[in-house]
């Protein structure tokens, strides 16, 4: 239905057309049409073809099958079921490459983590309670269990923070907060984080991540030296808010040079400034 009372175009008739033939039209929309048609000799020769058209379709005779037709078929059918036997090495090798191309870093990551859990559950199930003979024996099985479980939180980690998507990212981050101990792997890859994503976002749930790692000397010696490598401003006064909180007085060097840059943001600098007097 054409609104505001303008007049049909063309291209809006000729596009009505096929409804128009097959009357399935409104009768507004036909009525437009049909005022159209009355005024356009163009109009009237696209509808003129299109019916010829249609009914030359409609004339058409669907064809009959062949009668050797399934003969043919069953011979087709017999002829690739051989093929498929004679040929299982292209197909496993087909279905491989498939599977390579799906199979990502990160699908892996996901599967192992599954499959991890069904294995806990079982072993739950079964194994623990009907083969624990004394309470050392199943505190051992249980801090096994608990260290399978963090490998694979930190492999689940690593994985996400190379996926482009910063939601996955900002999850994997998210995985430390579930780690009891992060190790020299685990604060390489937050510090990397840290001082390379592009999304100022996940820089910053990092540095609150790694902050509750600071009484690791290597976080708190990265964290120093991120200081000279922060370029926005966010992460900057954010950086040095928690410098003041660790008392890190190796922070006051790089947060000095910061205040001898160029084009330093007015409040980043009125920040370190005030970081500056209270470490002092």
């Amino acid at each position: 239905m054409k609104t505001n009372d303008k007049p049909m175009n063309c291209d809006d008739a000729t596009d009505k057309l096929p409804d128009w033939l097959t009357n399935d039209l409104s009768t507004t929309d036909r009525d437009a049409v049909d005022a159209h048609l009355a005024q356009c000799p163009a109009c009237r020769q696209e509808l003129a073809a299109t019916r010829q058209v249609w009914q030359r379709m409609g004339s058409i005779t669907p064809p009959e099958p062949d009668p050797e037709m399934r003969t043919r078929f069953y011979t087709m059918l017999h002829h690739f079921d051989e093929a498929e036997r004679t040929a299982p090495e292209s197909r496993w090798a087909s279905w491989l490459a498939q599977f390579n191309r799906l199979w990502t870093p990160q699908l892996a990551g996901r599967v192992a983590f599954s499959l991890l859990l069904v294995s806990l559950g079982l072993l739950a199930g079964n194994w623990l309670p009907g083969r624990q003979s004394t309470e050392v024996a199943y505190q051992q099985r249980i801090d096994t269990l608990s260290t399978r479980v963090q490998e694979m939180r930190e492999v689940m980690m690593l994985s996400l923070l190379e996926n482009p998507s910063a939601t996955e990212r900002l999850r994997a981050v998210s995985y430390t907060k579930e780690m009891s101990d992060a190790n020299r792997r685990v604060i390489d890859a937050l510090l990397t984080t840290l001082n390379n994503d592009p999304n100022v976002n996940v820089r910053l749930v990092t540095l609150e991540a790694l902050a509750e790692l600071a009484n690791d000397s290597r976080v708190r010696e990265g964290l120093v030296q991120s200081l000279t490598k922060q370029e926005s401003p966010l992460v900057q006064v954010a950086l040095a808010d928690v410098m003041v909180k660790l008392q890190e007085k190796r922070s006051l060097k790089p947060l000095r040079q910061i205040l001898r840059q160029q084009g330093v943001n007015t409040l980043v600098k009125s920040k370190i400034e005030q970081s500056i007097r209270e470490l002092t």
